[in-house]
């Protein structure tokens, strides 16, 4: 049994439907199997609905789960996250140098994911996106272009983190 190309999709510990929904449109569907990936694993979280492997996009495996314990393994035999902007997943992602797609949902206005996201693409380590742009993100997305964050110092995080926040 030989290794997929993975896609893991994680919303975290609370809802993130539209991403979900949005991951397996044909139209996202297809730019992923362009680019050779055959398996979608998706993290639902608390979210209602729940993806079905649409017959008639049978070149990728669909699967999902609301929660484990760790994603961690997940994230290390993915080729491609696309996250909610969590700064938990996003750390996480980040530390096993796997190419990020960070997904902003527009619904949680008024907290700092976007910020954090948004500094983070300037510094060059991932991508991201809402998800009405999230198709042609993932159309034209280098991911040799990302840079590794270096964010094994906890210290060193805290500071990132505090400057985004305007903290310091």
């Amino acid at each position: 049994m030989g290794c997929k190309k993975t896609v893991f999709v994680t919303v975290g510990t609370t809802s993130f439907d539209q991403l979900v929904e949005t991951v397996i449109t044909p139209e996202v569907l297809q730019i992923l199997s362009g680019r050779g990936y055959e398996k979608i694993l998706i993290q639902i979280g608390k979210g209602d609905f729940q993806p079905v492997q649409d017959d008639t996009h049978v070149e990728q495996i669909i699967e999902y789960y609301r929660y484990k314990e760790s994603i961690e393994s997940d994230i290390r035999e993915a080729s491609l996250v696309i996250s909610h902007a969590g700064a938990g997943s996003v750390l996480e992602t980040l530390r096993a140098r796997k190419p990020l797609i960070v997904v902003i949902n527009e619904n949680l206005m008024g907290n700092h994911q976007m910020e954090l996201a948004y500094q983070l693409f300037q510094d060059g380590h991932l991508y991201y996106c809402k998800c009405g742009t999230l198709k042609e993100t993932l159309a034209s997305m280098d991911e040799g272009q990302l840079i590794p964050f270096c964010g094994g110092e906890p210290a060193k995080f805290a500071q990132f983190i505090n400057r985004v926040m305007g903290v310091m």
